[in-house]
């Protein structure tokens, strides 16, 4: 698989590559990245002709958006730019700032804000941050029952009559490409594409060679309205790239029991074929015609080098017959080839 290649995104008329490069970890997500690194990363990306970026103001408050800015617009614009709203910065002392997700960033504190002025205010800051002229393409951010539990409702409203009309303007102005969703559940989405005109989705985690529950619902729905989907976390954390090791990560923890035992029995069949677990990881959602890109996180140049190798290992479609036969994959799930 070319992870060149140009897909279409939706309805939106953009074209990404099928790879893309995910920002959460230049936003210091795990630890904290030297700057020339996390610079060299984004640099690395577009050398091997990736031209899909993904960052969001919530990244290292602030920070990811600055990293992808400062290569980014130095380049011609002949890529594919997303960012996010529903949260605004402002400064915050280096000893109040809130390190319990991502360790380094910027001195600022999030402030959730779904509403119509909370989202320009927003796309104002973006635009200052990464120093471009366009940003190709929107999402509402993290509104869903993991992020906002029993305030989820109250958000989902806030961002229909706030977040939506702002970004449905800008996209008629031109001033963006597209607008989506991006969020780690399938239910938000599902409530969003019946909601609004949406022309893409990012979905986290929740439609990858371990999780297929997007296959009943969202993915048909969004193949019938025109609506693109961009998959993160395509490694669910971490197992799907390391394997069931010890300490393997599923949802940013410890992997349970079931989990480590589904994916050493995933293993089993990719060693067979010999084909690296990741590889099967990076490439399986892009079978289904809903789905335009993945955009794995990197924080140096070798984990990009390592995600291009991924995307071209030829896979055998004996592997996903193997995986279906042994119930590892629902018999309706679509494979690349």
């Amino acid at each position: 698989m070319d992870p060149r290649a140009r897909r279409r995104l939706g309805k939106s008329g953009l074209e990404v590559t099928a790879l893309g490069l995910g920002g959460a970890p230049l936003g210091d997500f795990y630890a904290k990245l030297p700057e020339e690194t996390a610079l060299a990363t984004v640099t690395a990306a577009y050398s091997y002709g990736v031209r899909l970026y993904d960052t969001a103001p919530l990244y290292g408050q602030g920070l990811s958006e600055h990293r992808f800015g400062h290569v980014l617009r130095r380049l011609p614009h002949d890529f594919v730019l997303c960012t996010k709203v529903g949260r605004h910065m402002v400064p915050e002392a280096p000893e109040r700032v809130d390190h319990s997700w991502f360790k380094g960033g910027l001195n600022m504190r999030p402030v959730v804000d779904y509403s119509y002025d909370g989202t320009m205010r927003a796309i104002d800051q973006s635009f200052q941050r990464l120093g471009v002229e366009r940003i190709d393409v929107l999402h509402i951010h993290d509104v869903d029952i993991w992020t906002h539990g029993d305030g989820y409702e109250q958000r989902f409203r806030e961002a229909m009559e706030g977040a939506y009309p702002a970004l449905h303007k800008l996209r008629e102005q031109k001033v963006i490409g597209a607008i989506g969703v991006g969020v780690n559940e399938t239910a938000p989405l599902m409530r969003f594409a019946a909601a609004g005109d949406f022309d893409c989705f990012m979905l986290a985690g929740r439609y990858t060679l371990l999780e297929h529950a997007a296959l009943d619902d969202l993915l048909p729905l969004c193949v019938q309205k025109g609506i693109g989907i961009l998959i993160a976390g395509p490694y669910n954390s971490g197992i799907l790239a390391s394997g069931a090791v010890p300490g393997a990560k599923y949802n940013y923890r410890d992997a349970p029991p079931e989990i480590m035992q589904r994916v050493a029995r995933i293993e089993a069949v990719c060693r067979r074929h010999a084909v690296p677990l990741a590889a099967a990881a990076l490439q399986f959602p892009l079978g289904h015609p809903a789905v335009a890109a993945m955009v794995p996180g990197a924080v140096t140049p070798a984990e990009v080098e390592r995600n291009v190798a991924l995307m071209t290992q030829p896979i055998p479609a004996a592997l996903w017959a193997e995986l279906r036969q042994e119930k590892l994959l629902p018999a309706d799930a679509p494979a690349p080839g």
